[in-house]
């Protein structure tokens, strides 16, 4: 019997090949994609190393047979084994920038990242007061270097707790040239920190996801880590330590940004007495929030 691959011959080919194996096998997206024609034109276009904005030039490319073995590969470790094509391929793109991934950090697609390419305007008076930003739970640092590619003024400590995840993150600042001004610090939360130091600007894209949920994540987000996703029996654990020590670290005018996903419900009955700005995005309503230092707790 003839390999049903050898009539795969171009770019076009494949593509068609990916899109109908994704559907048949009912992969899940939304870990830097939003459909499965998106998924699979990244996975294609990547794995061939050919840029993520143009298609049309190649379609009608023949591929090379070790190329053919390559797509083959990561097409069923895709559909078989669920494993999302941002680790298939090493790489996410996030508000036009790339950054290098792997498994130990969790696939960067925050909508906070629309917010910092805004400059937050108009939620602060002036982007240029913005001269000290912290980012805890940095993951791949893609939202450290996002706050020092929007705040050009500003310096950022980024924090995490996972050592291999703190590694990606340094490649990823080395690759924009920001190793001067974004500075990595391993520890928990915000007492990882460099001590006596206040920052304009507090960014947390903490694990929100309650344990009820983490129960039912489709297959694909088992390949994340859990320490970036699980947030505990409401989804506040982390988030609860957060606010309570985050005025220390903010100066008198400072503002936090909290991403929490889905768990505005469960975040209004942990603080019945904060009363947030909700910070909607194109593709998101009530998942992030702003609190300015004197709405926290002293």
């Amino acid at each position: 019997m003839s390999d049903p691959h050898s009539t795969l011959i171009t770019v076009r080919d494949w593509l068609r090949y990916a899109v109908s194996q994704m559907h048949e096998h009912r992969v899940e997206v939304g870990q830097g994609t939003q459909s499965i024609w998106d998924d699979a034109v990244f996975l294609v276009l990547r794995t061939l190393h050919l840029p993520i904005d143009q298609l049309d030039p190649f379609l009608d490319a023949r591929l090379l047979p070790n190329e053919c073995e390559r797509l083959s590969l990561n097409i069923n470790q895709r559909c078989l084994e669920r494993i999302p094509t941002a680790y298939l391929v090493q790489e996410a793109w996030l508000a036009g920038y790339r950054f290098r991934v792997d498994a130990q950090v969790l696939i960067p697609r925050s909508p906070v990242s629309e917010l910092l390419s805004m400059q937050l305007l108009p939620w602060i008076d002036n982007p240029d007061d913005i001269r000290r930003i912290a980012d805890v739970c940095t993951g791949s640092g893609c939202l450290a270097i996002l706050a020092a590619l929007s705040f050009p003024q500003a310096r950022v400590d980024a924090t995490d707790l996972s050592e291999s995840a703190l590694q990606l993150a340094q490649a990823n600042i080395d690759d924009y040239g920001l190793e001067d001004r974004v500075e990595l610090h391993q520890g928990d939360l915000l007492h990882a920190l460099p001590e006596n130091t206040q920052y304009d600007l507090i960014i947390c894209n903490p694990p929100y996801v309650n344990t009820e949920s983490m129960s039912k994540l489709p297959a694909e987000f088992e390949h994340e880590p859990s320490l970036a996703l699980a947030g505990g029996t409401d989804g506040m654990d982390l988030v609860r330590d957060l606010i309570a020590d985050a005025r220390h670290y903010l100066t008198a005018d400072g503002v936090l940004i909290l991403e929490i996903g889905h768990e505005a419900a469960h975040f209004e009955a942990a603080f019945p007495d904060l009363d947030p700005l909700w910070l909607d995005t194109a593709a998101t309503e009530r998942n992030i929030l702003l609190l300015g230092a004197a709405q926290l707790p002293s």
